[in-house]
């Protein structure tokens, strides 16, 4: 698993220090703008409520709730900077998940686009090139444990 400059990580700190504050409205622009850039991907959200559209999702209790667990994610990445390596089991697991209902890998590419669209209304002027470099990083380390495990679960299927 690669490693995170210092600077990243004080960066990231920095930065999502406000945010991790009040994580679901951050979350619930992160999946607007993924459902913008990827309207087919509302078709994996099978809840009570059915997702035809994005206010479908966001009124759905089953959605925010969705929305809430991957805030946690991106705040237990901005927790563990220093050891990003113990999550590695964690995030194998959740690309299985992903891979499990659906989701294909590239998806993760639209998703970090969105995280950074959000990242980028939310922070407003601080949000800068090296900030966006800094969460660019540490979410392809990230993504590549995930895709891993996505990978995994694909050949295990296949058995």
């Amino acid at each position: 698993m690669e490693m995170l400059s210092g600077k990243d990580k004080e960066l990231i700190r920095g930065s999502w220090e406000s945010l991790g504050k009040n994580k679901v409205p951050h979350g619930v622009i992160m999946f607007s703008r993924l459902f913008e850039l990827d309207p087919a991907l509302l078709s994996l959200f099978h809840y009570s409520t059915k997702c035809d559209s994005t206010q479908d999702c966001v009124s759905s209790p089953e959605f925010l709730e969705h929305v809430t667990k991957v805030m946690f994610v991106i705040d237990a990445a901005v927790s563990h900077l220093d050891d990003l390596q113990s999550l590695e089991e964690f995030l194998l697991n959740l690309g299985r998940k992903h891979q499990a209902v659906g989701v294909n890998t590239q998806s993760f590419t639209v998703v970090g686009e969105s995280l950074l669209y959000m990242l980028q209304r939310s922070l407003g002027q601080e949000y800068t090139a090296p900030v966006r470099q800094a969460w660019l990083n540490m979410y392809s380390i990230v993504v590549a444990a995930m895709s891993r495990g996505w990978t995994k679960n694909g050949e295990d299927k296949a058995d």
